[in-house]
């Protein structure tokens, strides 16, 4: 399987900055999600690595070997487009075997092959029918089979679910995290879903404006992000500015808006300077009305409930306090004080504050 660095990598189109000194290496059978809004340069990124774009400056390493000068059937990377790119005229079988053919094999070892790999993306019987008379997962389905139909060293995914509804595409996720355990392919995946990095990846990296802004597991991006940009894209998240007023031991004392709080100390925080801080709606609870400030090892603040949204497994309760506006408090199967215009007490663990760099 093959290990893939990118160094000091940049993409320009004109005065259009697509990559800006992109560095990310890729480990050997790790499954990595390139994460980020639309034209942060994820897409770019997987394009250069396939040979399909030739980058402004940097270079792109597969096994410690410079590709540049390599075209795109000669760097062993399997591509799989979100819009399936499968010929039409030809079947399910000759689709997977297409890239066999292309390097000159024939026979029955590409039946075997093509066999094998129908029953790996589950669909055995299929090998006679044509892309036309499948629904979309099936054809891409067939489209990652015949990605891996010549046994690349890399998988590269371009937004592959794109095109498929909520309930097809986690089912289709959930297959592709088996294949790639079966296999154990050295996979990049682009994606601006930030549900489906977490379900898929072993390590994300969120970018924004042509670079990395953080680089971890899925776990270290939600719990621990890097700026204000990772908190708020990845996941739900109740963001409000802070000073901090006092260090003591582990602990940080903060003061949002006239109202003390707590957080966790981290090695760059220093007294005095100004914070973004936050809390994600699953780490918040509601109680009744008590007196707000910080707790032993809880913040605390009043507030009064605003609104009340159901959305099927969840409830979102839509808090509006004094002191951080309005903060969005997420719970299963609902809440007894969850009721429009009831005062309550908002609380968090102090462990469970994040503490973010000012700005991105």
């Amino acid at each position: 399987m093959a290990r893939i660095r990118f160094e000091g990598v940049s993409k320009a189109y004109g005065e259009t900055i697509a990559l800006d000194g992109f560095d990310l290496e890729v480990g050997e059978g790790e499954f990595l999600a390139l994460l980020g809004p639309s034209g942060c340069g994820k897409t770019t990124a997987l394009r250069l690595l396939a040979g399909f774009l030739q980058p402004t400056s940097g270079r792109i390493l597969i096994d410690e070997r410079d590709v540049l000068s390599l075209p795109p059937h000669k760097r062993n990377s399997g591509m799989v487009f979100q819009d399936y790119a499968l010929f039409p005229h030809m079947t399910v079988a000759d689709n997977i075997a297409f890239g066999l053919h292309e390097r000159g094999q024939r026979g029955p070892a590409v039946e075997k092959r093509v066999t094998e790999l129908l029953a790996l993306v589950r669909l055995p019987d299929m090998g006679k029918r044509y892309p036309g008379a499948l629904s979309g997962g099936q054809q891409q389905r067939v489209a990652l089979a015949r990605a891996l139909a010549f046994g690349p060293s890399a998988l590269l995914m371009d937004e592959p679910f794109g095109a498929l509804d909520q309930k097809l595409r986690e089912v289709m996720q959930i297959e592709l995290v088996q294949i790639h355990r079966q296999l154990g392919i050295t996979t990049i995946f682009v994606t601006h879903d930030q549900h489906e990095a977490m379900t898929v990846a072993n390590r994300i990296a969120v970018m924004s404006g042509g670079r990395i802004e953080q680089l971890g597991s899925p776990e270290e991006v939600y719990n621990r992000p890097a700026n204000s940009f990772v908190a708020q894209f990845v996941g739900k998240i109740n963001l409000f500015a802070a000073r901090i007023e006092n260090i003591v031991g582990s602990t940080v004392v903060l003061d949002a808006n006239g109202t003390q709080l707590a957080g966790p100390r981290l090695p760059w925080a220093e007294l005095g300077i100004e914070i973004d801080a936050a809390v994600r709606p699953e780490s918040l609870d509601l109680h009744p009305p008590a007196q707000a400030g910080p707790m032993s090892d809880h913040n605390a603040i009043a507030g009064t409930i605003a609104a009340v949204r159901f959305a099927g497994s969840t409830v979102a309760i839509e808090v509006e306090t004094a002191a951080l506006g309005r903060l969005t408090v997420e719970t299963r199967g609902g809440h007894s004080l969850a009721v429009e215009g009831t005062s309550i007490c908002l609380t968090w663990p102090v462990s469970k504050t994040i503490m973010l760099r000012k700005g991105r």
